[in-house]
């Protein structure tokens, strides 16, 4: 199996649910609090090693108890953290949560994750080879993972990034991009030109997986189209689902498989079994556990 390479987010997540959304000036009481190591990055990262991938991270921290957390976190799960990185005078990342009828709004300060350098990306990458997978998000600086896509595609490595937040100045690195995973807004604020919407194909990326919540997926390679409906589940909390369908997507990628129905269905699944737990990370599910849940399904057809 190839490596996967992410670089990416570390925040911590401080969640909290309430049955209304607090206008301007206004209080209101929410419940279950909890905090959960988070990120964008550090979510994908772990749903893959958990699912047996071997990932290497690049991220940031900063020198408090948060950072700590999220360390150990990735550590715990199996994931490379040689290349994370403690920076002085900086808080780590956070996301304040709120989670309202099973759907979420978030706010981030994303302070240490804002002090990585192109001399920490080069020494990050510089053990990769050609077939190893390179994933990331828009949490970070937009310049620095655009170099780091360049340089990842110099070592023939399959490039995917999660457009999210979105940021259309990703397009400016199209040519280094595989594979691009928006959701159904970012695909929307990627494709706009003017007052119209292009196709998916003048975006100038091979393949777009387009995310699409309960409604499953739709994939765009080339001229052809894939999509599936995703499996309804009872959902308790949406949080990280699309972070469990990017980190399956690329454990898929890093034992060379192509992106089709089989590879796209499986990361479906795994952000299907993401919506049934509270949480980010810790809702991710193992191998064992999509196996099982896909062979329910296929038991009640």
């Amino acid at each position: 199996m190839n490596t996967i390479y992410v670089l990416g987010s570390l925040n911590m997540d401080l969640v909290i649910e309430s049955d209304k959304i607090p206008t301007k000036g206004e209080t209101v009481r929410g419940e279950n609090f909890s905090t959960c190591p988070g990120g964008k990055g550090l979510n994908q990262a772990i749903v893959a090693a958990k699912l047996g991938a071997k990932v290497k991270m690049l991220g940031a921290i900063g020198y408090d108890s948060f950072g700590e957390k999220m360390f150990n976190a990735l550590k715990e799960n199996n994931v490379d953290v040689s290349h994370i990185k403690m920076v002085k005078g900086v808080s780590s990342g956070i996301a304040m949560i709120l989670l309202h009828n099973k759907d979420n709004r978030i706010i981030l300060d994303l302070g240490a994750n804002l002090k990585l350098t192109k001399s920490d990306v080069d020494s990050f990458l510089k053990g990769a080879s050609a077939g190893d997978v390179f994933l990331s998000q828009l949490e970070n600086n937009l310049e620095l993972v655009g170099y780091a896509l360049e340089v990842a595609k110099r070592k023939k490595m399959r490039t995917v990034i999660n457009p999210a937040p979105c940021d259309i100045g990703i397009k400016k690195y199209a040519r280094f991009i595989d594979v691009i995973t928006p959701n159904s807004g970012e695909l929307r604020m990627l494709l706009k030109y003017g007052k119209y919407q292009q196709k998916p194909d003048k975006l100038g990326i091979s393949t777009i997986v387009e995310t699409r919540g309960k409604d499953g997926y739709c994939c765009y390679k080339g001229k052809d189209t894939i999509s599936e409906k995703a499996v309804k589940v009872k959902v308790v909390d949406t949080t990280g689902a699309g972070d469990a369908f990017n980190g399956a997507l690329c454990y898929q990628l890093a034992q060379g498989k192509d992106i089709n129905k089989t590879s796209l269905n499986f990361a479906c699944l795994a952000a299907s079994i993401s919506t049934t737990k509270h949480g980010t990370s810790v809702s991710s599910p193992t191998l064992d556990e999509i196996k099982k849940f896909k062979n329910k399904i296929q038991a009640l057809r």
